[in-house]
């Protein structure tokens, strides 16, 4: 999950830009080689989940396992530090054997979802010497495919965190500084990606494979990124999965010149309305137009493009959502490197732990603005929601929204934009 966003005045300009615009044509003939894939990408729309906070924790999606911690636990790699290995190890086991089980993705193909992307970090397939992290999550990730399998579920396998962190976000496993490409860490997330391959690309189930996770393009060398990702494409090239890879924050349409004669790739572009100031002032008629835009946008690539990442949040309230001790942006309680917020409205109630708990305005809205992104994000290739579950931010929690009549059932009927 990314902490950024499209602004009012950039969707404007994104929904003058690409309104009437058709796909365009052709485009089958430069990604995809063959029939070999295990999904009809282009064919028939991706909708599916993210098994967010799973194999790799984020404070906000699973607070419970923070809360006894010390305030400087605010990732993985510090929750591993400080409990040592022993004791990590019993408290993710325990995670991983209860948080996502079988029965919940035979709730999934009953509502429709043909797709789960499932994070996994660099640690659990080939850890460092060092790392605190605990393994694992890779065993747990063998099962997932096999449950996925048995109820007809695709999966991408997404590689969330890569050493010295490609985001410093906590999702990466280690916020702080953006090290990634540094020393040997490009050669190992390879590393890594060729062992994802090796073990589960010629499985039934998995249909892609995303390279890495919002690498933060503005804070690296975007050459080393691009290099990287032409590497690790000619590594799975001939592995029947789409090669996927996130549009690294350079903008959802700056990809179409890049990839000429690599086949079989797949965008991933993540889209957000709450961590930046402009957007939270949005009403739900702009938050809706936004991402309509947004949509259009997608629809012009001359690559398959979906969002792997979308809420039905139109705050940043959510307990520890921008990182253990930061606040929220909405209520101006946020404050991080430096950098604070103004006062925009109340967060009291949006914390919620049920569905139930939003009031009519916002269960109206909500209800709104998630269908209007699933009928923006399928002008394109479809789209798959930031998360599943989580322990406390209802507008984040895909099976209970749906199971309230947030979520538009069959997901073909949306009609949002």
């Amino acid at each position: 999950m990314i902490f950024s966003s499209i602004s009012r005045a950039a969707a404007a300009a994104v929904l003058l830009c690409t309104v009437g615009q058709a796909r365009p044509a052709g485009l089958m003939s430069q990604v995809k080689r063959d029939n070999a894939l295990k999904f009809d990408f282009g064919g028939e729309k991706i909708r599916g989940v993210n098994l967010g906070g799973w194999f790799v924790l984020e404070p906000w999606i699973t607070p419970s396992i923070f809360e006894a911690t010390p305030d400087n636990v605010i990732d993985e790699y510090t929750l591993c530090e400080t409990l040592g290995k022993a004791e990590a190890h019993n408290r993710l086991h325990a995670h991983w054997d209860s948080w996502i089980v079988e029965s919940d993705f035979s709730e999934m193909a009953g509502i429709g979802l043909n797709f789960v992307r499932i994070p996994i970090g660099y640690w659990s397939v080939f850890p460092n010497d060092g790392d605190p992290y605990v393994q694992g999550a890779y065993d747990y990730l063998g099962k997932a495919i096999g449950w996925a399998s048995n109820h007809g579920i695709k999966v991408m396998i997404d590689l969330h965190g890569v050493p010295g962190s490609q985001n410093g976000f906590d999702n990466s496993g280690q916020r702080g500084d953006v090290r990634w490409t540094q020393g040997g860490s490009v050669d190992q997330t390879k590393n890594a990606l060729n062992k994802i391959r090796d073990d589960w690309a010629g499985h039934d189930s998995v249909a892609a494979i995303e390279l890495v996770n919002e690498p933060m393009g503005p804070s690296l060398d975007m050459d080393t990124v691009r290099q990287f990702m032409m590497d690790a494409w000619g590594n799975l090239k001939s592995s029947n999965v789409a090669i996927t890879f996130h549009d690294a924050f350079e903008g959802v349409n700056s990809w179409n010149d890049w990839g000429s004669g690599m086949w079989s790739l797949l965008l991933d572009t993540h889209h957000y309305e709450i961590f930046d100031s402009s957007s939270l002032q949005l009403g739900i008629d702009d938050h809706v137009s936004t991402a309509c835009a947004f949509g259009s946008s997608m629809s012009t690539n001359n690559k398959w493009t979906i969002s792997g990442e979308w809420t039905g949040a139109m705050t940043d309230c959510a307990k520890w959502l921008n990182g253990r001790g930061v606040g929220a942006r909405y209520d101006g309680t946020y404050y991080y490197n430096g950098q604070g917020s103004s006062y925009i409205g109340d967060c009291a109630g949006k914390f919620t732990g049920t569905v139930a708990g939003f009031g009519e305005a916002d269960h109206n809205n909500i209800g709104t603005f998630i269908n209007a992104q699933i009928a923006a994000y399928e002008k394109a290739d479809g789209w798959i929601f930031w998360t599943w579950k989580n322990e406390a931010a209802p507008e984040w929690h895909f099976q209970n929204l749906t199971a309230a009549g947030l979520v538009p059932q069959p997901f073909s009927t949306a009609n949002g934009c």
